[in-house]
């Protein structure tokens, strides 16, 4: 799972569609992050969990936020 980073909410996040996705790696084993595809992010940090959202990127860019 990645952490969000600079998206306070998940409307933030939606807002930001068409940029690139800004996050923190946040796994022991490795990068998690997929430029073309789809990734699970936590917000707004990843010790202060209050959302979660499914975010498909293309080349590293935000498509879709769900």
């Amino acid at each position: 799972m990645l952490a969000a980073r600079g998206y306070k909410t998940k409307k933030d996040l939606k807002a930001a569609i068409g940029q690139p996705l800004r996050y923190t790696e946040t796994s022991a084993f490795g990068p998690e992050f997929k430029a073309d595809g789809s990734n699970t992010l936590v917000g707004p940090s990843a010790y202060e969990r209050k959302w979660y959202a499914t975010v498909v990127c293309e080349g590293g860019v935000i498509k879709k936020v769900s």
